[in-house]
């Protein structure tokens, strides 16, 4: 396995690659990899002849007073762990590779990049599609997977890749979850065993959620009181919950089994999580 810095090698290699009628898979990632994570890099393998997994921690997706410093980084860790995963390369640039000094242009999805966490972190979703625009730019992926626990982000990626007629198959892989409930999540690094066990809070919250949705429940308000109730204790602060159309992340007016998804952010002391379930 490659680990590739330079953006004019990495679109060598898949070149190189694609010469003889390989497909290309992208798992893109900000690295601090987990078994989500790798779930995806596996779930790649059977899409594609070659698999390149990028690190890269986006500085224009974290707003003012957010984790960008302190987010985790471990690319000898998380190599070791794609190469283990079947990935074929790992496409690591500097800030500088990916954003030149005097770089004015971004891409902008405005609809679904509104609501749930948009509403809260105004230019994430910006810095979001304009870095997977230049991956996709420099790989040229045939395909590229992303994690359903970021369901609002694949929305929006897919609004993306269908507006701009990017021509890249776009895959989710379901979430992983510990063996209390709690999506994996890069961000679980900063909080100790104790508090994992009371954010997978998160997940019963939203199961409970569902379960009432299909006793009959089709009351956006009351099942969205019933979860925040649900999760809301001494350490939880709720930003939101929503019942989504489970496609797209656009608000429901009623929840729809089979066509909806409860989707919610909180803060777990000083950590954002974020989660979901089908209906």
């Amino acid at each position: 396995m490659k680990i590739i810095s330079s953006p004019a090698e990495m679109t060598a290699f898949v070149k190189s690659a694609r010469a003889n009628g390989g497909r290309i898979a992208l798992v893109p990632t900000m690295g601090a990899l987990h078994e989500g994570h790798l779930s995806l890099v596996k779930k790649a393998k059977t899409l594609a002849d070659t698999v390149v997994v990028s690190i890269f921690v986006n500085p224009t997706q974290f707003g003012p007073n957010e984790d960008f410093d302190k987010y985790p980084r471990q690319l000898d860790a998380d190599a070791a762990n794609c190469e283990a995963a079947g990935a074929d390369a790992v496409f690591a640039p500097s800030v500088s590779d990916i954003y030149l000094p005097d770089a004015s242009t971004y891409v902008v999805e405005e609809d679904i990049s509104r609501y749930l966490c948009g509403k809260t972190r105004p230019k994430h979703f910006r810095g979001v599609t304009t870095v997977v625009t230049i991956l996709f730019n420099i790989v040229r992926p045939d395909v590229a997977v992303f994690g359903e626990k970021d369901a609002q982000q694949v929305s929006i990626i897919r609004r993306m890749v269908r507006d701009l007629f990017m021509g890249v198959e776009i895959v989710t892989g379901e979430i992983v979850r510990d063996e209390n409930g709690l999506a994996l999540s890069s961000r679980n690094k900063y909080l100790d065993k104790l508090e994992r066990l009371g954010a997978s809070r998160l997940h019963a919250a939203l199961e409970d959620g569902r379960k009432l949705c299909l006793d009959g429940c089709s009351n956006v308000d009351r099942v969205k009181a019933h979860v925040i109730n649900s999760v809301t204790n001494a350490k939880t602060r709720v930003i939101y919950v929503e019942i989504v159309d489970a496609e797209t992340s656009i608000p429901m007016t009623e929840a729809v089994p089979g066509k909806s998804r409860i989707s919610a952010a909180i803060w777990y002391g000083q950590t954002r999580l974020i989660d979901n379930v089908r209906i």
